[in-house]
């Protein structure tokens, strides 16, 4: 079995903000694999469903961590210790700021680049989980990183390249499932080409 993890903050006020992109990825692969309905359970909203493969069907788990973004080690472990998998199971999907809005890149290990939610998942099961890292861009201060995390995308970035960006995420997810991110990152670009222009560049008269 596969642990899906997307991280974000529970709660609508919560909800449409660029830190839970995590949670918008895991929320349509759900959606396009008909997973079933979200049950509490692991200090996260859990569904359950199987991800057919040419080579036949993966079952995989999606956890959406109830804990606030800091704590979300503590639900991930849970699951990933419960099932009696490794960190080698375990896909987590989140926001990065070092990329830019709508690139994606899949990473196994490393450090969290001061994400908080990525350095709580290493404290509980060790570094060497996969990373789906969904770009956000960066506000260009740190001083200004909070607020802009916690801001809500656009409209027009929702159009732009939020929601293809999560559609193609679970369209091409037979290749992560078996193992291939390399190939799962290139198919999830492919499928999402659309410019990845930053809107507040636009809005700028920059680009």
């Amino acid at each position: 079995m596969l642990i899906l993890a997307g991280l974000g903050n529970p709660g609508s006020k919560y909800e449409k903000n660029r830190h839970n992109v995590g949670f918008m990825a895991v929320d349509e692969i759900a959606r396009r694999w008909k997973f079933g309905p979200e049950k509490a359970n692991f200090l996260s909203l859990v569904s359950a469903g199987v991800v057919e493969t040419p080579q036949g069907g993966v079952r995989a788990m999606i956890v959406k961590p109830q804990t606030y973004m800091n704590e979300s080690g503590q639900a991930v472990g849970q699951v990933m210790r419960f099932y009696k998998l490794t960190p080698a199971d375990v896909v987590v999907f989140y926001d990065e700021l070092d990329l830019a809005p709508g690139r994606f890149r899949m990473k196994t290990g490393g450090g969290a680049a001061g994400h908080n939610g990525i350095r709580s998942v290493a404290a509980h099961i060790g570094p060497g989980f996969r990373r789906a890292r969904i770009g956000i861009g960066h506000p260009g201060d740190k001083e200004r990183v909070l607020g802009y995390v916690l801001d809500n995308f656009s409209k027009a970035e929702q159009q732009a390249w939020v929601g293809p960006l999560c559609q193609a995420a679970a369209d091409a997810l037979p290749f992560l499932v078996e193992g291939e991110d390399e190939r799962y990152q290139a198919e999830v670009m492919r499928l999402a080409p659309a410019e990845k222009a930053d809107p507040r560049k636009r809005a700028r008269g920059e680009a």
